[in-house]
């Protein structure tokens, strides 16, 4: 076995999830990523954890029940839930067979399997969870990358040191915790203002995603207000959006367009009505991280990048006792700041071209 598989499952354990004597842990996985599991469920017998294996990720057995099932008939699973109910730490791992074996899944049934497994969702969200990547062949293929790099890519952005990364990342915390009013510009396309007061900024030191390698939080839910062009595509279950905009008045999304796939954004959108309003904004600090390759895991981290996810809003960002935006959906796009950009905090500019008000160089962007 490739050692840095061992390293990735270690970092996994260790710190990821923090694996510790009697608990049940569950890996979910498809076959492409076995060599991770058989790592894992040996690094979870070490540690005295139980390790149970199921395939749970979108895949051609998920699309096959999918395509065959009426979606008015979709209800939540209960032994999904049970089990969910049951672990103390969920290992999701990403290795794709055919990066399309989603796409003949109709948007209406989409949203009514998330509907109805959204109760399953909460359950693993409240257990200690990771969601990491294995490089596969078709994620390599999907990446425009030979297996052989594509692997160099993806243990380059995990196999790292996540203290000095935490350390570096905690400076973009500090700017966006002390202020309220943020302001985003790129280019003549993306111009984009919300607030952010009261709400905590977390630091994704490779906790619930690995790689990790950003700093987000969520927006006052009816403060967003401008236009954002997303110049990077979203990759959603199987399906490539282009070029996908949004403008936003009072929160909500009032127009959007996309020049391939529209209707997948579309989908996305009237999920429910929190998927109109923004959950999340996220900045890339992952300088190993340097190339697009169509998986948002990795996609969002990149240096020079921001994202905005519209629907549910992570309750770590939120003040005690508020709910934030609720959705079904949490689904993040990207766009490129690095260059003819700025991010402003309470009027200040705290990155622009890509350069962070703490990097050496800003004064000369």
């Amino acid at each position: 076995m490739d050692p840095r598989v061992r390293e990735h499952a270690e970092l996994i354990v260790d710190h990821s999830t923090e694996v510790e004597e009697g608990d049940n842990v569950v890996v979910s996985a498809s076959s492409a990523a076995e060599d991770l599991t058989l790592a894992l469920c040996e690094a979870v017998g070490e540690r005295g954890g139980s390790p149970f294996h199921v395939s749970f990720r979108a895949d051609k057995t998920r699309a096959a029940f999918l395509k065959a099932v009426d979606p008015e008939d979709l209800d939540m699973p209960d032994h999904e839930l049970a089990l969910a109910e049951a672990a103390d730490v969920w290992i999701h791992v990403r290795a794709n067979q055919n990066i399309a074996d989603m796409s003949a899944v109709s948007g209406e049934t989409m949203a009514a399997f998330r509907k109805a497994q959204s109760d399953v969702r909460e359950e693993i969200l409240d257990t200690t969870w990771v969601l990491t990547q294995y490089p596969s062949d078709a994620d390599a293929q999907n990446a425009e990358m030979s297996t052989e790099e594509y692997e160099e890519f993806v243990y380059d952005a995990i196999n790292k040191d996540w203290d000095a990364q935490r350390e570096f990342q905690a400076q973009m915390v500090e700017l966006l915790d002390e202020g309220e009013q943020v302001h985003i510009v790129s280019g003549d396309t993306t111009d984009l203002t919300m607030s952010i007061e009261g709400m905590t900024t977390i630091n994704d030191q490779a906790k619930n995603n690995l790689p990790g390698g950003e700093v987000f939080t969520a927006p006052v839910a009816d403060s967003v207000e401008g236009e954002v062009l997303f110049d990077k595509p979203l990759v959603h279950e199987g399906s490539v959006v282009e070029e996908a905009y949004l403008r936003f008045e009072g929160g909500e999304v009032v127009e959007h367009s996309a020049e391939k796939n529209e209707q997948v954004l579309t989908d996305i959108l009237t999920t429910d009505e929190g998927a109109r309003r923004l959950g999340e904004l996220g900045i890339g600090m992952n300088r190993d991280i340097d190339q697009f390759t169509y998986n948002t895991l990795f996609d969002e981290k990149m240096g020079d990048t921001i994202h905005l996810a519209v629907g549910r809003a992570y309750e770590t960002c939120l003040p005690e006792g508020e709910e934030g935006n609720q959705s079904a959906v949490h689904v993040d796009m990207i766009t490129s700041m690095d260059e003819d950009s700025f991010i402003e905090v309470d009027g200040e500019v705290v990155q622009r071209n890509g350069v962070f008000r703490f990097e050496d160089g800003f004064e000369e962007q």
